[in-house]
């Protein structure tokens, strides 16, 4: 294939990327999201998206609107100004600011490939709503370059890419140079090689001395969410050519700065939502649609920024305001820790596991490639290596996703929890008993069942992603049941006691501040009581405090541990006790420059160090939330960690393929 046939596809792809794109906007606006009633005109059918698609494109609009409303209006009294948006598609921008009568003084011109501009130009021509939107006077064409020319609104079908073309273009059809201007480039430069969208940068900043650059667009490649974004934009043939030289915001804000531009903030959209969105905004949208897909929204919004860079002294006023407080940063160990994988496929994410007799670790539930399923896994090393072994479901198995399955003894474990849909906790509890007759590591007399337990008492409200720990008091066991959430109520923070050899509900007295709600935190057996570590918040922003309930004469008491260094904040992960070391591996953080590794809290010596996970070895993405992780102490300390990925936004579901070990050696040696 020549390169200019090769460029011509890559082209048609980049222009398939606005038809997609426009009616995840329309879905958005259709469930509240956010006002634009012009946007529906441009798509031909009407597709619903799932929340999380919803959510981002959300917080897309909400960040290109939040910098072209301020810029504004801070240019309100000037005498005129202009919106350049460069690839603009389909976007219904000029119409919703006319609609809102926000564009006194003020042009948008709007520049894009031939072949899209034309076909915008006939879907206005066709539609009253969209046309009378223009003055009397307005000119419709689809021979171009020029195919709308209105009082207010320009639209030219030229190459962005070349821009000495692009200039001639718009001063003839009346851009003035002089004028402050803004240049909105939403996911447009990245698909072009980056010398040339580099260019484009410089240009821009040499033509107009009074503008604000606005840009959204994707960071972090290498990361597992990162590669597979990359992945999914190369099989469209749309690769993401910027990624490889500006991997980050700091290399953005160079980047401008660089190419001619004054000032520049540069904010992932996880800083943009939680830090500049108002509480009660962020409420609103949180409640629109049942929604538990926490860490893939976290995710999404740390690989995606929102940029302005000024030149001049005006708009340098229209610049993002840089939040105050910022994400908590890791603070590394020199030391890696080296992940191995394990020869056994298990996939899934939501699962819930537990360690019973015999090194056997008891799978349960959860969500794979194949859907979701009520049969149960147990896993077991034996001499050569591990193996996987299914359980025939019993009548008493249903379909569960982010449950508990707590070992009760070495053959009785109990699962409580956990959710159909969103909508559809499931409630009550359920005792799985184990045994096998043969020797360890064969099918062949290996057994699980499941029955019902009837248990009397105050039951809690049904609930998933909370925790269930066992805990003892005065020679009497208790399951302790904290935090999660359900369909009514996005964090819990309430706590309940089953007495175990009662199968009843029952209150205990306990002590001094409790924990703030939460959800998707661990809580660990300790010294008869347990400790709780991070876990998502009210705001939405994972926590980082460590919580010990401790028993007492009277029942159990809360106490918090400073800790210095703090641990970062994070949820969704697992974490093991081993002695007085709290072990945390995995889980989902704000600090968007790497993932969480493996962290071990002294809670005696009140420290914590983080370790970096070594993962060469490992060919496929390893995300590591909605995992399962067990500890298994013989000759050395490791840690198996099963499952686990997500629904990566629009890139497609992720399942890590196979079980993968953590050696613990080097952490536990340094601490």
């Amino acid at each position: 294939m020549t390169n200019g046939k090769k460029q011509k596809g890559s082209d048609t792809a980049v222009q398939g990327t606005n038809d997609s794109s426009v009616v995840s906007k329309v879905s958005a606006a259709a469930q509240g999201y956010f006002h634009d009633c012009f946007q529906q005109h441009f798509v031909c059918k009407v597709a619903r998206r799932s929340p999380l698609i919803n959510r981002g494109y959300y917080v897309r609009w909400r960040a290109v609107d939040h910098c072209v409303r301020t810029f504004l209006q801070v240019t309100q009294h000037c005498a005129k100004r202009q919106i350049l948006s460069l690839g603009a598609g389909f976007d219904s921008l000029y119409f919703r600011l006319y609609g809102d009568a926000a564009l006194n003084k003020a042009v948008v011109f709007e520049v894009d490939f031939p072949d899209v501009t034309r076909r915008k130009a006939a879907l206005i021509q066709s539609n009253v709503s969209l046309s009378q939107m223009l003055d009397s006077h307005h000119v419709l064409s689809l021979i171009g370059p020029l195919y709308v020319s209105s009082s207010q609104y320009v639209l030219l079908g030229v190459d962005v890419r070349h821009d000495s073309h692009v200039e001639e273009t718009l001063v003839k059809a009346g851009l003035d140079p002089t004028a402050p201007t803004l240049i909105l480039s939403e996911v447009v430069l990245t698909y072009m090689e980056t010398q040339r969208s580099d260019d484009i940068i410089s240009w821009a900043a040499r033509l107009l001395p009074q503008s604000l650059f606005v840009m959204y667009e994707q960071i972090h490649p290498q990361d597992p969410f990162g590669r597979i974004m990359q992945e999914h934009f190369l099989k469209l043939n749309s690769t993401l050519h910027a990624l490889r030289q500006y991997p980050d915001t700091d290399a953005q804000k160079r980047r401008f700065l660089d190419k001619g531009w004054e000032q520049c903030v540069c904010l992932d959209m996880n800083e943009f939502f939680l830090r500049l969105i108002p509480d009660d905004e962020r409420h609103r949208v949180e409640s629109l649609e049942p929604f538990d897909e926490y860490e893939e929204w976290h995710q999404k919004c740390s690989h995606y920024f929102i940029l302005t860079a000024s030149r001049g002294s005006l708009t340098a006023q229209s610049l993002l305001v840089h939040p105050a407080v910022l994400f908590q940063c890791p603070s590394w160990s020199a030391t890696d820790l080296t992940v191995k994988m394990e020869p056994v496929c298990v996939e899934g994410f939501g699962m819930a596991s537990t360690l019973l007799i015999g090194g056997h670790i008891l799978l349960t539930g959860g969500s794979c490639r194949t859907g979701r399923g009520a049969q149960s896994q147990v896993l077991h090393r034996g001499p050569e290596g591990w193996k996987s072994f299914h359980v025939k479901p019993s009548t008493h198995s249903s379909v569960r996703l982010y449950h508990s399955v707590t070992s009760i003894s070495g053959r009785v474990a109990v699962m409580y929890g956990g959710r159909a849909s969103p909508v559809n906790p499931i409630g009550g509890l359920v005792k799985v008993n184990f045994k096998y007759e043969s020797s360890p590591g064969t099918e062949d007399g290996l057994e699980v069942h499941e029955e019902q337990m009837t248990c009397t008492g105050a039951h809690p409200p049904p609930r998933w992603r909370h925790s269930a720990t066992l805990v003892s008091h005065k020679g009497k066991n208790f399951l302790f049941i904290f935090g999660g959430k359900n369909e009514s109520a996005t964090v819990l923070g309430d706590g309940y006691f089953l007495n175990l050899d009662q199968q009843h509900w029952t209150e205990v007295a306990v002590e001094g501040a409790a924990p703030e709600a939460r959800h998707s935190h661990s809580a660990c057996s300790y010294q008869g009581g347990l400790v709780l570590f991070g876990g998502h918040g009210k705001r939405g922003e994972p926590l980082g405090d460590i919580v010990v309930m401790k028993p007492n004469e009277r029942g159990f008491c809360w106490e918090t541990i400073d800790v210095q260094p703090p641990p970062c904040p994070r949820y969704s992960h697992g974490a093991h006790v081993i002695g007085d070391r709290l072990i945390v591996v995995g889980g989902v953080w704000l600090h968007s420059d790497s993932v969480p590794g493996v962290a071990v809290i002294d809670l005696s010596r009140r420290c914590s160090t983080e370790f970096r996970l070594l993962t060469s070895s490992v060919p496929r993405p390893l995300m590591l939330h909605s995992f399962c992780s067990e500890l298994v102490v013989q000759k050395e300390a490791q840690l198996i960690l099963i499952g686990g990925g997500g629904n990566c936004f629009s890139f497609g579901t992720h399942f890590n393929p196979q079980l993968v070990s953590v050696d613990l050696g080097p952490a536990l040696m340094g601490t």
